[in-house]
């Protein structure tokens, strides 16, 4: 799938599956608990997915778990590599690229810090977060349809 951001990026995504390697530079994780979606508060965007770089030495799949627990204190019990997506410069150089996780959480443990988040936000439903509240990148066309691959790879109902 080959789309734009609201900044006029391009965006090339590709949907992943168990037998792929991850191996972009940052991470996305969609983490599911409790039948809902464990999201972020970032102080500055507003809610999200909890993601973010991958440190020198660390794998995909560890960021990813390490970005988690940082931003909402979730452990994850189980994570499936489900896509990656690359964003593009208008002048068509390459930005970055992101893998995304769903996860399933075993637990959510209270943090006295959870960095540059709020802590976690539980919900059934991302419809039932107001707009004025979402980060841009929740409204973002490639992370809602990961989100959305999430549910018909039957990870969340």
């Amino acid at each position: 799938m080959i789309t734009h951001d609201q900044f006029n990026n391009q965006i090339e995504m590709h949907y992943k599956n168990s037998t792929d390697i991850a191996n972009g530079e940052h991470v996305l994780v969609i983490p599911l608990y409790q039948d809902g979606f464990v999201l972020t508060r970032h102080k500055k965007r507003g809610i999200e997915f909890p993601g973010g770089k991958i440190e020198a030495g660390e794998t995909s799949e560890v960021a990813a778990k390490r970005e988690l627990f940082e931003e909402t204190g979730a452990i994850i019990q189980q994570m499936q590599y489900i896509a990656q997506y690359t964003v593009y410069y208008p002048n068509g150089e390459r930005w970055f690229t992101k893998d995304v996780f769903a996860a399933q959480v075993e637990s959510i443990q209270t943090k006295e810090d959870y960095l540059e988040t709020a802590g976690p936000v539980i919900c059934q439903n991302l419809d039932d977060i107001a707009d004025q509240d979402k980060s841009f990148l929740l409204t973002d066309e490639v992370i809602l349809k990961c989100a959305e691959r999430v549910s018909a790879l039957g990870l969340y109902q």
